[in-house]
């Protein structure tokens, strides 16, 4: 899938990203700046996430939970010094939860990502809007 949108329309975006059936493991690949966790947001949101949605820059994780009882988990791994430090927290068990796992920087834990997940790929246009591409 390849869209190229505007901030405004990421709702929108985030609907047809779900629309897709992803896979519960997202990889979100894109610079400092692209919009990675206001597209988060708008995933939660489109869930049913009610709770503020804040990126989990110093914590690593996020725990949200959905209208229907759901759990979603969104972690930046940007600040993460190895791989070790991502498997004393329990990284693992998030992963294979069955939830859905939001990951910003997750060439961090490369070793650790399952088989089965979804890439995201965020780039700015020249004109200020974005180019996202799913695998």
């Amino acid at each position: 899938m390849k869209i190229e949108f505007s901030l405004e329309d990421i709702d929108r975006v985030a609907q047809q990203i779900l629309d897709q059936n992803p896979k519960k493991v997202i990889l979100f690949q894109a610079e400092m700046g692209t919009g990675k966790t206001t597209l988060i947001k708008a995933l939660c949101k489109a869930l049913g996430v009610e709770d503020i949605i804040s990126s989990p820059t110093f914590s690593l994780v996020n725990e949200y939970e959905t209208t229907s009882g759901e759990q979603v988990y969104h972690f930046d791994f940007y600040r993460l010094k190895s791989e070790t430090e991502a498997l004393d927290f329990g990284v693992d068990d998030y992963l294979y939860s069955g939830s859905f796992c939001f990951l910003e920087w997750p060439e961090k834990i490369a070793n650790l990502i399952p088989d089965e997940h979804t890439v995201i790929t965020i780039t700015t246009l020249k004109n200020g809007n974005r180019k996202l591409e799913m695998k």
